[in-house]
């Protein structure tokens, strides 16, 4: 299936206007992040780990929603608390992670919400050994390691693409590449910290993710333009770069209409486990796919027309393979 035949749209002509979209967008998300800061999770900035098994003793008892365990937790006072099922639901095991480092504190506080607000659930059982079974708790230089590494994880993601698209095809469009993806990836962060919601281990993963989808999107369009620069060398450089993103369109919609309608399915759909990963990846697909076919190749172009290594750049990839 094709779609855009014949597609003639002038992404080369509109570019300062894209840029300008571009600019203000990442800027506004660095206020953001600066201003209103990143609601990092238990998981970066340490709390208590509880995992509890909610199987009653009464087989006349229906099993534990965890949106009923999430609604009592949440109503005694644990807002940003993060649940999850641990196995098989049918089990009725349960992960918590609560803010704070006080052990007993916490343990107390969810015992006593367990015994009053879920009677059924633990009636004639031993709270402290038969309902809670673990307690962990992550400190806050723990935290604060595993928030360095996940910045770290995305930046050294990012050096490698570089080098790669270096070596395939010319260091400006390895640069401008991970450039278009620094700019994905700050205004995802930028939404998230203007909505203040949690900052968790799997949005994490969501952004790594989007980073490898984004970069594919912008590898294809690179691969078109080098291919059209050996085909048209008398075509002015312009004329050549928005052909090359007009015949890559219909892939590029093709796949992130696919890609969005998935992550959609999990939005609307999944439960409130994975709303915010698909939230992630709904908003990552529609930036990344826009960076893809408004920023990056604009970049390049832009750099090659007003510097003096545009002879030397297209040298260079008329002549790989």
């Amino acid at each position: 299936m094709r779609l855009f035949q014949n597609a003639n749209y002038p992404f080369v002509e509109k570019r300062y206007i894209f840029f300008v979209i571009s600019a203000v967008l990442v800027v506004a998300s660095i206020i953001g992040i600066i201003v209103m800061g990143i609601n990092w999770s238990t998981d970066f900035t340490g709390g208590v780990s509880l995992i509890i098994n909610m199987q009653p003793k009464d087989p006349n008892v229906q099993p534990l929603s965890i949106d009923n365990l999430r609604k009592v937790i949440n109503e005694a006072g644990f807002k940003e608390a993060e649940i999850q099922f641990i196995g098989d639901p049918s089990n009725a095991t349960f992960q918590i992670k609560v803010g704070g480092e006080d052990v007993n504190k916490v343990r107390d506080q969810i015992t006593e919400v367990l015994a009053t607000k879920l009677t059924q659930y633990v009636q004639g059982r031993d709270m402290q050994n038969d309902v809670i079974r673990q307690v962990d708790v992550v400190g806050a230089k723990a935290g604060m390691e595993m928030r360095n590494n996940a910045i770290m994880a995305v930046l050294i993601a990012m050096v490698f693409m570089i080098i790669y698209i270096w070596i395939r095809y010319e260091f400006t469009f390895g640069l401008m590449g991970i450039l278009a993806l620094f700019h994905d990836v700050i205004i995802l962060v930028g939404v998230f910290a203007f909505t203040q919601k949690e900052f968790t281990m799997t949005i994490l993963a969501a952004l790594l993710t989007l980073v490898g989808y984004s970069i594919n999107d912008t590898i294809v369009i690179y691969d078109r333009i080098r291919e059209d620069l050996k085909i048209y060398r008398k075509d002015p450089i312009p004329l050549i770069f928005n052909r090359a993103m007009n015949k890559t369109l219909s892939r590029t919609v093709i796949t992130c209409g696919t890609t969005l309608l998935t992550s959609l399915a999990l939005y609307f759909f999944g439960g409130p486990v994975i709303h915010d990963f698909a939230l992630a990846m709904s908003l990552g697909i529609i930036i990344g796919t826009y960076s893809s076919i408004f920023v990056a190749s604009n970049l390049v172009l832009e750099t090659l027309v007003h510097t003096h290594t545009e002879k030397k750049a297209l040298k260079q990839l008329t002549k790989k393979k």
